[in-house]
């Protein structure tokens, strides 16, 4: 019987592991990519999505699916996409093992596309972090990010709507020439957390772990 975990669902497989997978998109923050016309990066966020699930079970990833569907194919476009998907994929030491491309004539606006991914792990169950052990005086360690990621993107334009800035303006709180815009700091790939996590728990038993 699979279990349906926090962030993944755990099925065994025998000699007590468990395969562990995960399916996510990247939301709103298409819009983004659309509107500056760079989609080289909106892959990896994919990737991220999923593979930052699956391991807050304490799976490693081993293999990444994806979803990819428009209204009429724009290869050029879809190139891109594919080349950050599988830099996500090398990234996180897992293998791009296939995919679908649909087109659904009429049913997207021109240019425009979405994404699915679907990412599958493996744990031993003497490694799968549950939460269960969790208890008053265990330390709580938060891992940075590179930016807002792949959730809240439609407030993140809302709030870019009203703020008097756009897409190209500089950043705020830069020092001047050379400073990234607006459009290039919500862009920034999502964090691949995969080596960092799995790291500490080769070395110390982590009880609970989450993606936010």
């Amino acid at each position: 019987r699979g279990d349906i975990g926090g962030f993944g669902g755990l099925f065994p497989i025998g000699h007590d592991r468990f395969l562990v997978a995960g399916t996510d998109g990247v939301g709103t923050k298409l819009k983004l990519a659309f509107d500056m016309d760079a989609h080289d990066t909106i892959g990896v966020d994919l990737v991220a999505m999923s593979v930052n699930d699956i391991i807050t079970l304490g799976a490693k990833p081993l293999f990444f699916l994806d979803y990819f569907a428009t209204s009429k194919l724009d290869v050029d476009k879809a190139e891109q996409v594919v080349r950050g998907i599988v830099k996500g994929c090398e990234e996180s030491d897992c293998v791009l093992l296939g995919g679908e491309t649909a087109e659904m004539p009429g049913f997207y606006g021109e240019g425009e596309y979405d994404l699915s991914g679907f990412a599958v792990g493996m744990v031993h169950k003497d490694d799968v972090i549950n939460g269960k052990g969790i208890s008053p005086g265990d330390k709580l360690v938060g891992l940075p990010s590179s930016g807002v990621h792949s959730n809240g993107y439609s407030l993140a334009r809302k709030v870019l709507k009203v703020s008097g800035l756009d897409l190209d303006s500089p950043f705020p709180g830069g020092d001047g020439e050379g400073d990234p815009t607006v459009g290039e700091v919500l862009l920034r790939p999502t964090k691949l957390y995969v080596k960092d996590l799995l790291k500490v728990h080769g070395k110390i038993k982590v009880k609970g772990a989450v993606h936010v």
